[in-house]
């Protein structure tokens, strides 16, 4: 059994500079436990907020941040892969796994240890489910059974692919990776909502300034098509539609801003339902000093 500490709250709560500094403090390593900071050049928009991993001279290892190139389509089942083989190499460090991230999916696949798979594409049914409407998409998906991911249901590309995980998985029963088992002590940071929305919003104003609008250009000079990049959600969708001119630079900000806001509502959401299923989350005032964070954090640490 692997122990190790998980930091988790909604975007702007500043996990990142918590758990780097809770890493320094305990000679830990930092897993990623977010969906977009696995793509390479996709920086500003992710928040990889990379200065953090220095802590008064110190480097502090991470692992699962820039991993694979924009444009491949990075899943739960490979992130609860990558998990399972950093693992024992924190561990043979003796250093402690600091799983740091918003991603709920994520975190539960690895604290749940969800039973998933590897689907390769199915052309067949792909080409069959194509001309469903999205009502019959979305009935013949909740078939199966429960979802993990409600996010399948916002999009026909989305729920055509879920349904060809749900269909594979009724087939190959038996032959699901396994996630070895953990012990988690699990941190959240949580703000009023109020206080959050103003995080966000200062968040992005910094971030457009910092160069998200010429990272996003970079991106598509690369050779990402819009549609490519409109698929990581957020940032890339609004500043991509910016771009293409298919909005006003005061609407992308507008709307943008309010997205972010609605994600990190979802975020919480989320959060209470892990708490809802028996994972225990101890919730830390992220108007806290840092010290009285991190001596909070420590206090409730197994000895």
């Amino acid at each position: 059994m692997f122990h190790l500490i998980t930091i988790l709250g909604p975007t702007a709560s500043g996990k990142t500079a918590l758990a780097c500094r809770l890493a320094a403090l305990l000679d830990g390593e930092i897993i990623s436990a977010d969906s977009r900071q696995v793509y390479r050049g996709m920086t500003i928009g992710t928040g990889k907020d990379l200065d953090d991993f220095t802590v008064e001279g110190k480097k502090i290892p991470y692992h699962l941040i820039d991993i694979v190139d924009p444009g491949y389509e990075f899943n739960v089942f490979e992130f609860q892969q990558h998990v399972a083989k950093v693992l024992p190499l924190i561990e043979s460090n003796n250093h402690i796994p600091i799983v740091c991230g918003g991603s709920g999916m994520y975190l539960d696949a690895i604290l749940r240890r969800y039973e998933l798979v590897r689907v390769p594409e199915n052309k067949m049914l792909r080409q069959l489910l194509s001309d469903y409407p999205q009502e019959k998409l979305v009935r013949k998906l909740k078939s199966y059974g429960s979802l993990h991911n409600t996010t399948d249901v916002t999009s026909n590309e989305r729920l055509i692919r879920a349904i060809e995980i749900a269909e594979y998985q009724l087939l190959h029963q038996g032959n699901n990776f396994e996630m070895p088992l953990i012990s988690s002590v699990n941190f959240g940071i949580r703000f009023e909502r109020d206080e959050i929305k103003r995080r966000i919003t200062q968040r992005l104003q910094e971030r457009l300034e910092n160069g998200m609008i010429q990272e996003v250009e970079s991106l598509l000079g690369g050779g990402l098509t819009p549609d490519q990049l409109k698929f990581y959600g957020l940032e890339y969708r609004f500043v991509t539609q910016f771009l293409e001119q298919e909005l006003s630079y005061d609407s992308m900000i507008n709307l943008l801003n309010t997205a972010i806001h609605q994600f990190a509502k979802r975020q919480m959401t989320w959060f209470r339902r892990m708490e809802k299923t028996g994972i225990r989350i101890h919730w830390i005032d992220g108007e806290l000093e840092m010290e009285s964070k991190l001596s909070a954090m420590i206090s409730m640490l197994p000895k």
